[in-house]
């Protein structure tokens, strides 16, 4: 696997992941939202890392899934013209059926504590509020870590190595990724624009064949 082969899997998937499944305005705005929360909780791991990881989780990770479930499109679409159970199909990540076991784990491990505060010997039973949730914290923290290996390395052995530790470095990195691509999405959503015409899709889909970088703007 050489450099360039790795950098232009990463490249072709941030394309398709906002060509696909980003063309709600608000969800764009949603994961303006949830880019933030994340890089914040980047800064805080390094002082605070229960405060990090609850802020990752009860802000980042929901807000972005809401812009999915609940405002992105699902009938065909027409920029990129493939049906919504096509795109489902051909996720490399997380799509909508895996996305929902994801977050019910993530609902339901705390209810474990809540009734089993040992997480069956893991850790101390007798504990205060703010020790609850730090535990919380840690076992958020290890579902993130173990949802993120698994599916790269069954992606190592569905796809390639390339393509798994490409989606692993895109997930890493998408805060930064969508911070920068979506800084402009409340301002369209202002302005009354609910789904983004992705006019730079169509016009850069023969330079993206061709090997060029995802265009920065989004508008037409």
């Amino acid at each position: 696997m050489s450099t360039n082969s790795f950098l232009e899997m990463l490249r072709k998937q941030r394309w398709d992941d906002h060509r696909y499944y980003h063309h709600s305005r608000i969800n764009q705005t949603l994961h303006l939202l949830s880019a933030t929360s994340f890089l914040c909780a980047y800064v805080l791991v390094f002082m605070f890392p229960a405060v990090a990881v609850l802020l990752a989780w009860l802000v980042g990770m929901t807000s972005r899934q809401i812009g999915h479930f609940f405002f992105e499109p699902r009938d065909y679409d027409e920029v990129n013209a493939a049906t919504h159970q096509h795109k489902e199909e051909i996720k490399i990540g997380f799509n909508l059926r895996r996305k929902v076991v994801l977050m019910t784990i993530w609902f339901v491990s705390p209810l474990i504590l809540y009734f089993n505060p040992s997480f069956f010997g893991v850790f101390e039973a007798n504990v205060t509020t703010a020790k609850f949730w730090d535990h919380v914290a840690l076992v958020w923290l290890m579902i993130a870590i173990a949802g993120l290996l698994f599916r790269t390395i069954q992606l190592f052995f569905i796809k390639d190595v390339c393509t798994g530790l490409a989606w692993m470095t895109k997930i890493i990195t998408d805060p930064f990724h969508d911070f920068m691509l979506y800084r402009c999405a409340p301002l369209y959503l202002m302005r009354g624009e609910l789904i983004d015409p992705m006019h730079h899709v169509r016009e850069g889909a023969a330079a993206s064949a061709e090997g060029d970088l995802l265009p920065q703007r989004m508008q037409s």
